[in-house]
Parts: structure tokens; C-alpha cells; sequence
């Protein structure tokens, strides 16, 4: 059984990672629907939560059908970190993750997320801070290393692990690497063999299918599962891997209809969150990985993303369902 504090997670979890500009509530919902064990806000700049910016206030809105959720922050300095674990800790989720891993370069710039691999010192102190400013279990997520010279995750769970943090979730892969290449569970792996290390680790990266999925669980040993990418536009994944672990059989894919059910699910939700204009316009980026792999869908695609009508793009939904009732997917 994994556990988080007192949150108990089941026997082999599934996490939603935490990506900016996807992992907002209306997506959260449907990850949620099909399945999705523990989930997190897109990461908060600690700077901004300071300072009232808005955008990184409404990105603390969680509701009580997403629990158990962990807000994540990012920061590189103690005093900004620890005074957003306490607006964090007011707001009242589950759990208090704070983002180690982001390599985006306007991220590392400002001496956070992965950059903070550089200087465990630092991480530590960083951690801690939170640590004492919140009632919330902390967590991590982080990579394995700056670069391929510096792979220093073994350190640095030993070190969280010692100042009292509750979780780590491990991308496999570097900051130099960024998303490419293929990402390396072997040090993962190792780190759940650390007889020294009694806290739940989470691996992170690459996971797109059922049997990846049990193939990873059953080589590294990981106590649950991050999913990332492969769940933009596809929540199901979280169900189909759930039943391959329990039955070793493959779950038929979502029909259109069911599809189309969810891509409206977060298209309303995202009008309801942001408001019409800005909720139809942050839609556009998702309906090309729902409608992926269905046959001669290019023209609808073209029309959902180029309308500003709510209701235009229920006729083009309505007009999908007619089509594809009549042609099989390809």
C-alpha cells in the first residue's frame, strides 16, 4: 500500500504529472474520470504567489472531487518558498510538492526547478524551509541529474528522504536531455533497492502504454507510476493500464462517443474555469491528440480551432458523432 502521510494511495498508484499550461482543472476532471490516483497543479512560481499575481493565485483553485491533489510551487529562494508554503498550506489540499525538475530555461534562469540539482545544499535548505512553514506532507519532483556528468538522484533522495520528506517522484532523464532521448528508469530502480530509502518513489517518463507500464513496474520496483504526456487528450490511459495490471488484458480503446463525451467535459470545463472567450481559446491545443488516429478528421480539426462559437463548436461535435457513427475509425 503506498502512502503519502496519511493519504493512502492503493496498491501501485497512478500519478498525473503536473504540466503547465495542461494540468489546470477542467483537465484535471476528465484525468480524474478515467481513473488518475493522485494529481497536481501546473507548478506555481513561489515569486508569484507573493506578489498576488493572478494567474498564479487562480492556479491554487482545487475542489474536493480531485482529492486527494498536491499543489506544487517552484522557487530557488528560501524566504519566497516558505512564505508560498504558507499561502499553500491555507488552501488546504492534500499535499505540498515542490517542483525540482522543470527544465525549461526561464525556469533554470531564476536559479529554480531542475537548476536547484546543481547545489543539493541548496535543495535542502529549500526543502526545509517548507517543511517548517507547512502541516501538509512535502514532497519532490526532480530529475536525475543536471547532465549526464552530475547524476546525483541517489544523494538527493537519501537527503530528502533525511530532512523529512514523504515522497519523491523521479523523472528519468537529465536537464541537458529536456524531453529527448529515451528516458533511464535504472537509477530509479537503484534508489528503490537502497535498503536506506523507506519513502514511496514514483518513476516518471516515457510511460504511453499498459504493458510499458507493468513492464517498468515489475524491472524497477517503483511504488506507483507518473504520467505526463501520454495523457493529453488521452485520460483513458489511466484506465487501460489499471486493467491490464489487473486482468493482463489489453482494454478496447474509447469509442468516438466516448471521446467526444470527455473533449466536451473539458472543453465546458474550461469555460467554466476561464470564461468563454479565453476557455474556447486554450481548448484549441487539445483537440488533435482526442480526435488522433480518427479517420479523415482533418477538416473538423481545421473548423474546432477556428471558431470563437460555443455553440458552432457544439454543431461541429454533433456533426462528429453523425460521421462517425457511419465510418470506423482508421
Amino acid at each position: 500500500m503506498a502512502r503519502i502521510g496519511k493519504i493512502e494511495l492503493g496498491e501501485f498508484p497512478l500519478l498525473l504529472a503536473p504540466m503547465e499550461d495542461v494540468s489546470d482543472p477542467p483537465f484535471r476532471a476528465v484525468c480524474k474520470d478515467h481513473g488518475a490516483d493522485l494529481m497536481y497543479t501546473e507548478f506555481i512560481s513561489s515569486e508569484g504567489l507573493i506578489r498576488d499575481a493572478i494567474k498564479s493565485r487562480q492556479k491554487l483553485d482545487i475542489f474536493d472531487y480531485e482529492r486527494p491533489i498536491g499543489i506544487q510551487i517552484f522557487g530557488g529562494d528560501e524566504e519566497a518558498l516558505a512564505m508560498s508554503a504558507r499561502i499553500v498550506d491555507a488552501t488546504n489540499p492534500d499535499l505540498l510538492d515542490i517542483n525540482f525538475g522543470c527544465p525549461v530555461k526561464k525556469v533554470v534562469c531564476k536559479g529554480a526547478g531542475a537548476a536547484v540539482l546543481k547545489d543539493i545544499d541548496l535543495m535542502v535548505r529549500l526543502t526545509s524551509a517548507c517543511i517548517r512553514e507547512t502541516s501538509l506532507p512535502v514532497t519532490i519532483k526532480t530529475r536525475l541529474g543536471w547532465d549526464n556528468d552530475t547524476k546525483n538522484i541517489e544523494e538527493v533522495v537519501e537527503r530528502m528522504q533525511d530532512i523529512g520528506v514523504q515522497a519523491v517522484s523521479i523523472h528519468g532523464r537529465t536537464r541537458m536531455q529536456l524531453y529527448k532521448g529515451e528516458a533511464d528508469w535504472t537509477l530509479i530502480g537503484k534508489i528503490k533497492n537502497n535498503q536506506r530509502i523507506k519513502i514511496p518513489i514514483f518513476g516518471n517518463g516515457d510511460i504511453d502504454s499498459p504493458q510499458k507500464a507493468v513492464e517498468y513496474r515489475n524491472r524497477y520496483g517503483v511504488d506507483g507510476i507518473m504520467i505526463g504526456r501520454a495523457a493529453i487528450g488521452y485520460p483513458w490511459i489511466f484506465r487501460e493500464i489499471k486493467h491490464y495490471m489487473a486482468t493482463g488484458e489489453t482494454l478496447a480503446p474509447p469509442t468516438v462517443a466516448e471521446r467526444l463525451a470527455a473533449c466536451r467535459k473539458h472543453l465546458m470545463g474550461s469555460v467554466a474555469w476561464k470564461g468563454e472567450k479565453l476557455g474556447i481559446l486554450e481548448m484549441r491545443r487539445h483537440y488533435a491528440s482526442y480526435l488522433k488516429g480518427l479517420s479523415h478528421v482533418k477538416e473538423y480539426r481545421t473548423r474546432l480551432v477556428s471558431t470563437d462559437s460555443l455553440a458552432h463548436i457544439e454543431d461541429i461535435f454533433a456533426e462528429l458523432e453523425v460521421h462517425y457513427a457511419q465510418v470506423q475509425p482508421a
